[in-house]
């Protein structure tokens, strides 16, 4: 059997990750070339011209223009935060290089804070992948299903399953390459409704997509929205979960599913579901280069607007 070279990829190793962001002089470089690539520009006006100094021991940069004054953390996904920027990094490259993610309470081992600390900076990061991956088209051949994550939590009453009230539905679509390998993910918390389908197809799918899904009577949709839909009704048998035609979506609901049960023994999954799911999309669509993508995230947490702990908790702002 011929090796899986994304598989197979080394990675950045730990001991390469402490040579390049051991420290917090390395990190806060790191951050400012992610935020301002082509060098400082003021939040407020846009004004390159600027001067630097040091209160109480943080950088500030102030621009010449407006006056105002910023520090390399302010506005970002790490704004007020009171840890050292190596801490935030280790928790970046944890997050992203673990195939089957990171609970919170082994980030909390790995990186000596609190459970509460590793809670929010896990959340803030997942955050930053939400809203990176929100915006993702399909195109070319697209496998899509349904299926419903979560179910009965221990020591809580309640209905089993569909009926559950931490029972969430959501919709996973995958296209392929030619080779008829996957490519790339997208996956939504909706309910199967018509009119949900067709709002996420709008912003998900390319008009030239052709779709292959099950026979859910809300993906007849799909018709009017993608260049073709083949819907194949499978029923609910074994047979179904192995059609060739639903191969990798399948494969890949598998793969979400062990690696939330796994790594995350119990969450509220109604309430931040948007955010696994998304953790889960982000990974798979950069595995194809494990060196950049602590980079690509360090990008998207310094434009990401920042997230105190109060919203992080509220579930209809994570979707």
């Amino acid at each position: 059997m011929a090796i899986n070279q994304v598989q197979m990829q080394p990675g950045l190793s730990l001991f390469e990750f402490v040579q390049q962001y051991g420290t917090q002089a390395q990190c806060e470089r790191a951050l400012a070339a992610a935020r301002w690539p082509r060098g400082y520009a003021c939040p407020t006006c846009r004004c390159r011209r600027h001067t630097t100094f040091e209160r109480n021991g943080r950088g500030l940069w102030q621009c010449q223009r407006c006056r105002h004054q910023t520090s390399i953390t302010a506005g970002t996904i790490f704004d007020s935060t009171k840890l050292a920027l190596p801490v935030w990094f280790l928790a970046m490259h944890l997050l992203t290089q673990a195939k089957n993610n990171i609970s919170a309470l082994e980030l909390m081992r790995h990186l000596g804070v609190s459970w509460r600390t590793a809670w929010r900076m896990k959340h803030k990061l997942m955050q930053v992948m939400v809203e990176r991956e929100s915006h993702r088209q399909l195109s070319g051949r697209v496998e899509i299903d349904d299926a419903y994550l979560g179910g009965e939590r221990p020591g809580e009453p309640g209905k089993r399953g569909r009926g559950s009230p931490n029972k969430i539905p959501f919709v996973m679509a995958v296209s392929t390459v030619d080779d008829c390998k996957p490519h790339q993910v997208v996956i939504r918390c909706m309910p199967f409704q018509s009119e949900a389908i067709r709002d996420w197809a709008n912003t998900s799918l390319s008009a030239e997509t052709d779709v292959v899904s099950d026979g859910l009577p809300a993906f007849r949709v799909l018709r009017e929205e993608v260049a073709s839909h083949l819907a194949i009704v499978t029923g609910s048998s074994r047979a179904s979960a192995e059609h060739p035609q639903f191969q990798w979506v399948n494969i890949l609901l598998g793969n979400l599913k062990t690696a939330i049960s796994g790594t995350h023994h119990a969450f509220k999954f109604a309430k931040y579901a948007p955010r696994y799911l998304a953790d889960f999309q982000y990974r798979f669509n950069r595995r194809y280069n494990l060196r950049s993508i602590l980079p690509r995230l360090l990008r998207a947490a310094a434009l990401t607007a920042p997230w105190p702990e109060h919203q992080l908790k509220r579930a209809e702002l994570c979707t």
